[in-house]
């Protein structure tokens, strides 16, 4: 199990096929709301994935927004959600933050995923809203050295 940054076209597809079967199929959230203009590959957006015995099996995304690191589009595919693959996405995606001197992340967290959030040091800060059909909950967590 491990993580790596995209740095090319080709890993960027593989991200993009976790996506769209964990949101889109999955989850039913519209094919033209899933993918943005973030979704290159440039200075605006970090994409990582995850490996599961060598295999891309997770995915997610980091944005900085006015000096808060976003994270956003954070999946893995069903089969593989039970071996800790979350933690790495969310500690990859935080320690990129870090590197980039940003010191206060946030998420849109499915209320589902609320506890698996909260493990990892996060605090819900908003009253539950709707997401593409689904109730998220805004969290953030302040990063420390």
């Amino acid at each position: 199990m491990n993580s790596k940054r995209i740095t090319e076209d080709n890993d960027l597809k593989k991200a993009f096929r976790i996506r769209k079967e964990v949101f889109v199929e999955e989850q039913g959230v519209p094919l033209e709301d899933e993918f943005d203009e973030f979704d290159k590959l440039n200075d605006l957006c970090e994409h990582i994935l995850v490996y599961y015995n060598e295999q891309p099996v997770g995915t997610g995304r980091l944005r900085v927004v006015d000096g808060v690191g976003k994270l956003e589009r954070i999946c893995i595919l069903e089969p593989y959600r039970k071996f800790g693959l979350g933690k790495i996405i969310i500690n990859t995606l935080e320690e990129i933050a870090k590197e980039k001197g940003i010191s206060r992340v946030k998420l849109h967290g499915q209320t589902q995923a609320e506890g698996f959030y909260k493990k990892l040091g996060y605090h819900t800060s908003s009253d539950i809203f709707m997401e593409d059909g689904i109730p998220h909950l805004l969290m953030v967590k302040e990063l420390v050295e």
